[in-house]
C-alpha cells in the first residue's frame, strides 16, 4: 500500500518539469505574459483530472486558476493551496538570469519567489494520484496574478476561497534551515505625490518649483522614518520626461511594514501626516493597499504546524518556524483565523534579484513535506 513516504519523486525530473514555468516570464503589470503563464499553469492542473475555473482578470490584472481535483467530499471544508504566478521581473529577465542548473543551484526568474514552490505543490499532488491515493479532505489549488504589487483585484477571491477550507497552504519560499512561516507583519503602501510650478529650465529657472526636488528630500524623510518596529522604503519615482522643464509634478511609491498592527497604524499616522504645502510644492499622500497582520503563535496555526513538524521530523529534518515579513496570501487567511502555514516552498535565495536561484538537494524533502500534508490532513 503506497504511502506519503513512499512516493518516489525524482530531482531531475522535477526540475526538467519546472523549466517551462521559469522561462515563461510573468511580470505581474504585463497582463497577457501573466494569462500566458495561468493558461500553461491550467492546462497542467487538468492533465491531472482537476476541475479547472479559468477567472478573468481585473483592474488591468491577468487573471486566476482555480483547480479543485475530484474528491468524494468536494465541495466540504478541505486543503486550499494559494499562491502567485506573477513576478518582479520583466520580460527580458531571463537573458540576465538564464534558466540553469549550476555549482547544485538552478537560476531563473521567479524560481524562488515562487514559481518553484508552486510547481513542486503540483509535483507533490500528482505523485500522489499516481499512486492512486486519496487525500483524506478535497483539494483546491487558487493561483493569483497580482501579489507582488500588494493583491489589489484578488483580495476578495483568496478570502472568499479560504473561508471555504479548513487548512490554507502556501508554498512561498522556504525560511532558512527548512523552516516554515507562522505569522506575517502587518504592510501598507502608499502613493506620494508632489506638485510644484513649471518654468523653462534654462531661461526661467527661478521662476520654477521644482516638484522632483521636494520630492528628493521627503523620501530622505520618509525612508530614514524607519525603526526596528516599522520600516519604510520608497521606489517607482517618476516625473516629467523634459530635463529642460522644470519638473511640476513627481510621483513615488512607499512601502510600510511592521511587527504589529500597532506599529502599522503610528507608520500610517505618519506618513498620512505629510500631505501639505512646503516650500512652494504641495505634497500629497494617498494609502493605497494593505496586508493585515497575521498573529504569530495562533493555536490554530501552531497546531497545523506541528502537523508539518512531524512529517518534516520523519525525513529526519527539523523544521523551524517565525513570524516574516514580506507580503503573502497568508497575511489575509491568517488574518480571518484560518489554520494557515506558509514559506512551504523551494529553498533559495536571490529572490527579486538577478541571482535568484533554489537549492537543489532541497527540491525532493520539501516536496514530499508537501506530500505528506496533503495526504495526512483531515
Amino acid at each position: 500500500m503506497s504511502t506519503w513516504q513512499n512516493l518516489a519523486f525524482d530531482t531531475d525530473e522535477i526540475i526538467d518539469g519546472m523549466r517551462p514555468w521559469i522561462e515563461c516570464e510573468s511580470p505581474t503589470w504585463d497582463a497577457a505574459a501573466v494569462d500566458r503563464m495561468m493558461d500553461m499553469v491550467a492546462m497542467d492542473c487538468a492533465n491531472l483530472g482537476a476541475f479547472i475555473e479559468r477567472i478573468p482578470g481585473s483592474m488591468g490584472f491577468g487573471g486566476s486558476v482555480r483547480a479543485r481535483f475530484p474528491h468524494p467530499d468536494m465541495g466540504k471544508p478541505g486543503i486550499m493551496i494559494t499562491g502567485h504566478f506573477d513576478t518582479v521581473h520583466p520580460v527580458g529577465t531571463l537573458e540576465k538570469n538564464p534558466f540553469r542548473r549550476e555549482g547544485g543551484r538552478v537560476y531563473g526568474p521567479g524560481i524562488q519567489d515562487m514559481k518553484g514552490g508552486n510547481f513542486i505543490t503540483l509535483a507533490a499532488m500528482k505523485a500522489i494520484l499516481a499512486a492512486g491515493m486519496q487525500t483524506k479532505l478535497p483539494v483546491t489549488f487558487l493561483f493569483t496574478p497580482d501579489e507582488e504589487v500588494g493583491t489589489p483585484s484578488t483580495r476578495t477571491l483568496i478570502e472568499t476561497e479560504a473561508k471555504r477550507a479548513k487548512y490554507v497552504l502556501c508554498p512561498e519560499p522556504s525560511l532558512p534551515d527548512n523552516g516554515v512561516c507562522t505569522g506575517r507583519y502587518a504592510i501598507a503602501r502608499f502613493r506620494l505625490t508632489a506638485t510644484g510650478k513649471p518654468s523653462h529650465a534654462g531661461a526661467r529657472l527661478k521662476d520654477g518649483v521644482s516638484a522632483v526636488r521636494e520630492l528628493a528630500k521627503r523620501i530622505i524623510e520618509i525612508e530614514e522614518m524607519t525603526s526596528e518596529s516599522c520600516t519604510f522604503s520608497c521606489n517607482n519615482i517618476s516625473s516629467g520626461q523634459w530635463v529642460n522643464c522644470v519638473p511640476s509634478h513627481a510621483a513615488a511609491d512607499c512601502l510600510s511594514m511592521a511587527k504589529t498592527q500597532g506599529d502599522l497604524d503610528a507608520g500610517v499616522e505618519k506618513m498620512l501626516a505629510l500631505a501639505g504645502e512646503r516650500n512652494g510644492v504641495s505634497f500629497t499622500v494617498e494609502r493605497t493597499f494593505t496586508r493585515p497582520i497575521w498573529e504569530d503563535g495562533q493555536p490554530e496555526t501552531m497546531a497545523l504546524y506541528e502537523k508539518a513538524k512531524a512529517i518534516s521530523a520523519a525525513i529526519g529534518l527539523d523544521m523551524p518556524h517565525a513570524s516574516q515579513g514580506g507580503g503573502a496570501d497568508t497575511n489575509f487567511t491568517g488574518a480571518l483565523r484560518i489554520p494557515s502555514l506558509c514559506d512551504l516552498g523551494v529553498w533559495g535565495n536571490g529572490l527579486h534579484t538577478l541571482t535568484e536561484h533554489i537549492e537543489a538537494d532541497m527540491i525532493v524533502p520539501r516536496t514530499r513535506i508537501m506530500a505528506g500534508l496533503l495526504a495526512t490532513l483531515d
